[in-house]
């Protein structure tokens, strides 16, 4: 038995006693602390009374996330492919041996890159360090990305351009509670993420957001501007923040550079034709300013809602340059952050997940690094492969002529959560082979030839790193079902098939995260002072830590920023249109999201009651006059169409969205699918779709609600 078993099998053998487990949430990246008991009938949840990011708070989904662990299609044993085109059990000996016999042959007969890897912002650090060395070493593919880059690669590459490094919040989560003003752009935390809003009850809030969602509600003011033009908005604040002489000179001179380039294109901007272009008010635009200036503690913070744009690094960086004009970043006290989305979207990309890193957060092209990483893992620095694909490019190239052939998908289920939806799903299907590592059936898993059956979040070891850069323990309170295996033990067994020493690939999370912290060493990332044994005495540890002794970071930035030369980084952006604008065809924008009962691609939350009954079905929030115009009513079923195709969806009125804008919830399948609206435009640095801004139009369905 392997060693990680061993250690979820603890708990779970303790049917006819009661047991406790201290834990974290399965969704979101605050990574709520909760306390799991398991009195050998069924599972319960409370929150930890003393985890300060959730002080003893827990949203809808933590609630009933233990619904999770019963629910009755839970996947339990290996699935292929027969060829009478079912999907039937089969041993693992059997599913792993296919695997490896035909990634072994597709790499023979068309090199390394005809194999795929796609992972997951929810996968521990150890398995995503894992899967990325898979890639890598037993693959030798470069072509490896994740889900993750459909998160917040935007600001990644945004603060790490101005910063030099790139940390969700470079300060922890309980420093907003003492905020004057915080100005949240492109976020909705009173939707997904409600806990974070006991640390926003005292600030004033500033929203910018084109719907009145939740949050905004509670926003001293809301700035609503059209879709895809948050950049304009950002350019004309900078703009007011020199014009009106909030500049912090003394800040600008002492810690940063660049300014007088980004100037330049700000100095366009002023606050008419900011109005002209978003249709934010001039006198909210001036109050803005005036707000965040006039405070002794504030924050800027971003969401997806900036960054998923085709412009969306430029977007994040203007927002990160009014920041640094008005001096908040490595102040206490004051500060730009990015709300992190994915339970482990921080450290799922700093460990090898993505197309153009190593672990600690390492660059693949950099000498050094791959020198450093190759040593750890015992091979050749020259046998590592360069940078690959960004997932949509990746997803786009697959079953094409010059791209993979065959793909393994983990914590992933791009046929609902992918942008041009429909496509992406002809290409899964024009695989040679397609491999799904899930714990339940989903949208992708119906398109899969070998489905393999892994563990979840309460039955597996392991650590996750929250928005605030804190490394936490994961704990097992149950042992995986029978027949169930942990996707490290899966990576083990496909790579002493394909031919690697079984001692590269440990199965104990442990020792994974032991080997993390050699390779993360000197990182920008560097965990190397993090152990199990720390974390479970109970300290508060956020990267970097660089040795044992080293009592972690909580705030980046206060003596010196991460460039060579200490200073931040203002960055010169322009101004452009969204890669699509309404016109007489598509006359509206539709615009993506979250809801409050509903997480991700919808693959577990659809599968609790409670989330179902608040949130069951698609819906397109519309204002009552633009229905009006498009023969729509309250419960209607419209059909929203774009350049790509349709989705069906309930008609929800509401009067505070904009006449020119429908929203739609990407959590739902079929033709219910948002990204079946979305298209392929990318940001030219993160690689980053532009899932916020559609052109669309609306019309009644053929069956009317009754």
């Amino acid at each position: 038995m392997s060693a990680d078993r061993t250690e979820g099998a603890t708990a779970g053998r303790t049917r006819g006693a009661a047991t406790t487990v201290s834990t974290h949430c399965a969704y979101c990246a605050l990574q709520c602390g909760t306390r799991l008991h398991h009195d050998g009938r069924a599972v319960e949840v409370e929150p930890s009374p003393d985890f300060p990011v959730n002080r003893g708070r827990l949203c809808q989904k933590g609630w009933t996330a233990p619904a999770l662990l019963t629910v009755p299609d839970r996947l339990r044993t290996p699935l292929v492919r027969r060829p009478d085109g079912r999907l039937a059990p089969a041993g693992w000996d059997e599913a792993l041996d296919l695997v490896a016999s035909r990634l072994t042959r597709l790499r023979e007969e068309h090199g390394p890159d005809a194999v795929a890897v796609f992972g997951g912002g929810g996968l521990t650090n150890e398995k995503a360090y894992a899967l990325g060395k898979f890639a890598r070493v037993a693959l030798g593919t470069s072509q490896i990305d994740y889900n993750g880059r459909f998160c917040m690669s935007s600001a990644a590459a945004a603060g790490n351009a101005a910063f030099g490094v790139d940390r969700g919040l470079p300060f922890p989560v309980t420093d907003l509670a003492e905020a004057e003003v915080v100005l949240l752009a492109g976020a909705n935390p009173a939707e997904t993420m409600p806990p974070l809003m006991r640390h926003l009850a005292r600030p004033r809030l500033v929203v910018v957001d084109p719907r009145r969602t939740r949050t905004a509600e509670q926003a001293a003011l809301h700035l609503q501007p059209a879709p895809g033009t948050d950049l304009a908005l950002a350019l004309g604040l900078l703009h007011l923040a020199v014009t009106e002489g909030h500049l912090d000179k003394e800040y600008l001179d002492t810690r940063t550079t660049g300014f007088d380039a980004a100037w330049q294109y700000a100095v366009a901007w002023w606050p008419e034709r900011v109005e002209q272009v978003t249709g934010v008010p001039v006198a909210d635009q001036r109050e803005a300013v005036r707000m965040l200036a006039e405070a002794g503690r504030r924050y800027v913070l971003t969401g997806r809602g900036v960054e998923q744009h085709s412009k969306g690094t430029d977007t994040t960086a203007a927002f990160i340059n009014l920041a640094l004009a008005l001096g908040l970043p490595g102040r206490t006290g004051s500060g730009y952050g990015c709300l992190t989305g994915q339970g482990n979207g921080q450290g799922g990309r700093e460990h090898g997940q993505k197309a153009d890193q190593l672990p600690g957060y390492r660059m693949i092209t950099d000498p050094e690094a791959r020198a450093h990483v190759a040593a750890v893992w015992g091979v050749d620095p020259d046998s590592l492969p360069g940078p690959g694909r960004s997932a949509y490019r990746l997803l786009d190239a697959l079953g094409t002529p010059d791209g993979p052939r065959a793909l393994l998908l983990m914590g992933s289920n791009p046929v609902v959560s992918a942008p041009h939806a429909a496509h992406v799903g002809r290409r899964l299907a024009a695989l040679d082979l397609l491999v799904v590592a899930d714990l339940v059936p989903s949208e992708t898993t119906e398109l899969a030839d070998v489905v393999l059956p892994v563990a979840q979040w309460a039955e597996e070891e392991g650590t996750m790193t929250n928005l605030e850069g804190r490394v936490l323990r994961r704990r097992a309170l149950l042992a995986p079902p029978e027949g169930v295996r942990t996707d490290l033990e899966v990576l083990h067994g496909l790579a002493v098939r394909m031919g690697q020493p079984a001692e590269r690939f440990p199965v104990s999370p442990r020792a994974v995260f032991d080997e993390l912290r050699r390779a993360s060493s000197g990182g920008r990332a560097d965990y190397a002072g993090i152990t199990y044994e720390r974390l479970d005495a109970g300290e508060a540890l956020h990267w970097p830590c660089p040795d044992e002794n080293h009592p972690g970071t909580p705030r980046l930035f206060l003596d010196r920023f991460a460039h060579a030369d200490g200073r931040a980084r203002f960055a010169p952006v322009e101004y452009r249109d969204p890669a699509e604008t309404p016109d007489a065809g598509f006359p509206l924008h539709a615009t993506t999201g979250r809801v409050l009962a509903q997480y991700q691609s919808g693959a577990q939350t659809r599968r609790v009651p409670e989330l179902m009954d608040a949130a069951p079905e698609a819906h397109v929030e519309i204002h009552p006059d633009t229905a009006a115009r498009y023969g729509l009513s309250e419960g209607d079923l419209a059909r929203i169409t774009s350049a790509r195709g349709s989705t069906i969806a309930r008609v929800r009125l509401v009067r505070t969205l904009r006449t020119d804008t429908v929203f739609l919830p990407f959590h739902f399948p079929d033709a219910g699918r948002a990204n079946l609206l979305t298209g392929p435009a990318l940001d030219p640095v993160s690689g980053m779709p532009e899932f916020k801004v559609s052109a669309v139009r609306v019309e009644p369905w053929q069956e009317r609600a009754t």
